[in-house]
């Protein structure tokens, strides 16, 4: 899987979980803050997403990451 692909993903499930984002807002340096995101809302995104890719990353591994970019390069380890 290329990271092009992981990011799909993740973008994919951003729209889904969390109110009022476009895919089309969303950038790799975006913040899941800058989206209202709370705790909740992104777990369910990483959840969602590693669902999809068949991976499992430590949640300690995720605990820091705040953007796309980071959660496509952390999920490109596991890929």
């Amino acid at each position: 899987m290329t990271k092009d692909e992981v990011v799909a993903v993740i973008r994919k499930n951003v729209v889904e979980h969390l109110d009022d984002v476009e895919e089309e807002d969303l950038e790799f340096a975006d913040s899941f803050r800058d989206f209202g995101a709370n705790s909740l809302d992104m777990l369910e995104v990483v959840t969602a997403s590693m669902r999809e890719m068949n991976i499992k990353v430590p949640r300690a591994e995720l605990a820091e990451i705040e953007t796309i970019d980071g959660l496509a390069d952390k999920f490109m380890q596991y890929v």
